[in-house]
């Protein structure tokens, strides 16, 4: 990340810019190895450590739209109350945060086959949705797991 961006030509066109940066991210695959670089404009002073949560919780949000599109077809729901299809998309956040922390023994599997899994024999994970939510609902070091 560099505050850097006298020379960049159309940085008027963006209020508010005071750096640039760049991630890179290898995915490995097997034996392969690939490298992918992302740019990014920003609004922060020049703080890699600040910059860094900041992609990354960008990407996180992403992610959860993209499991809200993908793995719960959220953009196909018709509902038309407001507040229902508000209500909705909480619960549909919720299960994904329940999806995330459920483990099923066996090989890694993905949101989708997960709450497959599930739905075939609830009463088998009850017992860590329920852990889980122990997590959330009561104080710190409240529960035990």
């Amino acid at each position: 990340q560099t505050e850097e961006i006298k020379w960049l030509e159309s940085k008027k066109e963006w209020k508010g810019l005071k750096s640039i940066g760049m991630e890179e991210k290898t995915i490995i695959r097997g034996e392969e190895r690939k490298k992918e670089y992302r740019y990014y404009i920003s609004s922060l002073k020049e703080d890699i450590e600040l910059f860094s949560r900041s992609v990354r919780g960008h990407w996180s949000v992403e992610s959860m739209h993209w499991h809200l599109d993908v793995t719960f077809k959220e953009d196909a729901n018709k509902t038309i109350d407001k507040r229902a299809a508000e209500n909705l998309n909480i619960i549909r956040k919720w299960c994904i945060s329940i999806l995330k922390m459920i483990e099923i023994f066996r090989p890694k599997l993905s949101m989708k086959k997960k709450r497959f899994v599930i739905s075939m024999n609830p009463a088998e994970f009850l017992e860590q949705v329920l852990a889980f939510q122990k997590m959330i609902f009561l104080p710190k070091g409240e529960y035990n797991i």
